[in-house]
């Protein structure tokens, strides 16, 4: 895909353009053109920029390019068959380059910089109108540490002052800028910020989907852990600014794993309206959107195109649209059935739809065969992989208006609508696979055992061609009627940002960093997990009711000691696809380790050969360049814009 550039400086910017009510259990928008500067003295001015920040994050998620820089290079993805430069710089694996005016973190660049500055304004501005309750207040002050809490993750120490003074509401453009240290960005802001939001936000929120206490102490707690780390720095990552490795407070690594594993704990046993689902598969079922799990997400809606943030007929490949899952998404519609056993007339018997299994295909982005092989080894008693990934195409040529009543697969079998036309299989097969398609032409190269009408790929002929699909991120539409419904249009499903079985995870984590836990160590949080891992009531991709209960046996193979290694294989199984892995690999400096390696087949039509492929990861590739845009945008000499950039990408 074509790069285009702007760029983009830090300053007020054209600023989201809604309104909200509060009156109403959901967000309002309205369209405007523009803030200006007196209009966050009245009360619908607060009103509209509150809104606009929950409107700022379909900018961020479901942003593909986006959701590539936090996924691919890591031990959970690499790039597919049809990837473009996108997504082969950020593999790290020689068939790219990552570089300032490649990287795709510029998405959040820009996007976070306009948040914090209308978070700004509505702080400043709310005293003078009079109106506006601290709870209000506390949701803006939510996002702007939301907001740079991510930027220090990404890019290292950022700007606190966009031309006004730190933490001030800037109305000009700025063209200078200074960065802050890391330090300095969780003390004065983030923190700060976060610690009002957990006292002044409502345990439940003011609309649906709106900012609550439980969610400020997810991320009070998460940025708590991440910044002990960063103190603590076991592998010896450089940060940028150059800054001492101690806490303006006094505070060392050990206090901030206490303090995460107390407020996460907080979060646990006081949750308000949040709790788990009863299995993983509903947490993720897309009839089930907006259940009680999620803590946060980047809504979208089939109802209306103005509060969808989008077309709803076709996708336009850009934010803020919800279209991350298609980069995972394989051309499976290149699968092939017959009219006739004798293989005379092909037919397409799996096409294109907005259904959570389906959804438009792009191949940008592919799990490897570790995924498939090891993280996910359990496929029996552990439900997650079920519930995470497509592994069985069944036919649904009726619904694109073929009257044929059977068509025939592998072994010139019947197969009918809703049968598997082509299944990944959960482990190697006792008998070989034959992938000649001598006989039989599947259109993707898949390979045929005896006795089945469905074509077969084993785990260790997984291919940037071909590969499980991502089920839990699928399209969902409940206007298609009878038909294929609008499968080219972004996912009118929310994309989830925040969820409450994160909770346990944190304070997991922040026990095995040496946290004194109360009652509850980090075997017995993250036992919580993986007993409702165990719960099936649901067999996604055999497409059957299964009533079965393996929380005994999965408590069980839960090991006495917990390793932060073990902690990351369980948070891949919980989160896989959702754009949490570059962040933790690098919050815990595990990138190297884990990610350094892996394996696939090529992407190659019926290439079911694994390769073992290497990364280059310096320990410069931990932050994330500054934009070439911002670099540009910037009136300042080229030796300061060196200077202002990561070092590694100068």
């Amino acid at each position: 895909m074509k790069r285009i550039y702007k760029a983009k400086f830090i300053g007020i910017g054209l600023l989201l353009f809604f309104m909200a009510s509060c009156s109403k259990d959901i967000l309002e928008e309205q369209p405007r053109s523009i803030y200006e500067p007196g209009y966050f003295q009245t009360e619908n001015g607060v009103l509209g920029g509150l809104t606009a920040m929950y409107a700022h994050l379909r900018y961020i998620y479901g942003q593909a390019y986006y959701y590539n820089s936090c996924l691919t290079g890591t031990d959970e993805v690499t790039y597919a068959q049809s990837a473009d430069g996108n997504f082969k710089d950020m593999d790290l694996s020689g068939v790219g380059q990552l570089t300032a005016a490649t990287s795709r973190s510029d998405v959040l660049w820009g996007t976070a910089f306009t948040n914090i500055n209308t978070a700004s304004g509505i702080i400043e501005n709310a005293e003078v109108v009079g109106t506006i309750s601290d709870a209000l207040i506390a949701e803006a002050r939510f996002f702007r540490a939301f907001d740079y809490f991510l930027l220090v993750q990404t890019f290292g120490g950022v700007p606190l002052d966009l031309g006004a003074g730190e933490l001030k509401f800037n109305t000009s453009t700025a063209r200078t800028s200074i960065r802050n240290t890391v330090p300095e960005v969780y003390t004065k802001a983030i923190f700060p910020d976060l610690i009002t939001a957990v006292n002044d936000l409502p345990m439940e929120g003011r609309v649906t989907g709106g900012a609550t206490k439980t969610l400020a102490r997810l991320f009070l707690a998460k940025a708590y852990l991440t910044y002990g780390w960063w103190l603590e720095n076991p592998g010896n990552i450089p940060t940028y600014p150059e800054v001492a490795r101690t806490d303006p407070d006094g505070h060392d690594a050990q206090w901030y794993f206490q303090q995460a594993y107390d407020v996460a704990m907080e979060g646990i046993q006081n949750p308000g309206p949040f709790a788990l689902q009863e299995t993983y598969y509903d947490v993720h079922l897309a009839s089930n959107d907006r259940n009680n799990e999620i803590l946060l997400y980047a809504d979208h809606t089939e109802d209306s195109e103005l509060y969808n943030g989008g077309s709803l007929t076709y996708g336009s490949g850009g934010a803020p649209d919800n279209f991350a899952v298609w980069m995972m998404t394989w051309n499976y519609t290149n699968l092939k059935s017959s009219l006739d056993p004798a293989w005379t007339s092909e037919a397409s018997s799996v096409q294109r739809e907005a259904a959570q299994a389906y959804g438009r295909p792009w191949t940008r982005m592919c799990p490897t065969i570790n995924v498939i092989e090891e993280t996910f080894a359990d496929k029996v008693d552990d439900s997650r992989y079920d519930g995470t990934f497509v592994t069985t195409f069944r036919a649904n040529w009726p619904k694109g208006g073929s009257d044929a009543e059977v068509m025939y697969g592998a072994n010139s079998l019947p197969i009918y609508p809703g049968d598997a036309v082509l299944t990944f299989l959960d482990e190697e097969p006792a008998g070989t696979i034959d992938y000649s398609n001598s006989q039989y032409n599947s259109g993707i190269g898949a390979g045929v055992l005896p006795g089945r009408a469905d074509f077969v790929i084993s785990p260790r002929g997984i291919s940037r061609f071909t590969y499980p699909g991502l089920w839990k991120l699928g399209t969902y539409r409940t206007d298609n009627g009878d038909g294929l419904g609008s499968p080219n249009a972004g996912s009118t499903r929310p994309f989830n940002i925040a969820k409450f079985s994160e909770l346990y995870f944190i304070a997991a984590e922040a026990a095995v960093k040496g946290a004194s836990t109360s009652g509850q160590s980090a075997r017995d949080l993250i036992n919580v997990i993986r007993a409702r891992a165990g719960k099936w009531r649901w067999d996604n991709n055999g497409d059957e009711v299964k009533i079965e209960d393996h929380s005994a046996q999965m408590v069980s193979e839960t090991p006495g000691t917990i390793t932060i290694d073990y902690l990351l294989a369980e948070r891949s199984r919980e989160y896989y696809g959702e754009g949490y892995r570059w962040f933790d690999l690098v919050r815990t400096q595990k990138w190297q380790e884990l990610a350094s390696s892996y394996e696939i087949a090529g992407p190659e039509l019926g290439n079911h050969t694994a390769e073992t492929f290497t990364r280059t990861i310096e320990d410069y590739h931990y932050l994330r360049p500054i934009p070439q845009g911002q670099l540009e945008g910037m009136e300042m000499t080229e030796s300061e814009k060196e200077a202002y950039q990561n070092p590694g990408y100068r």
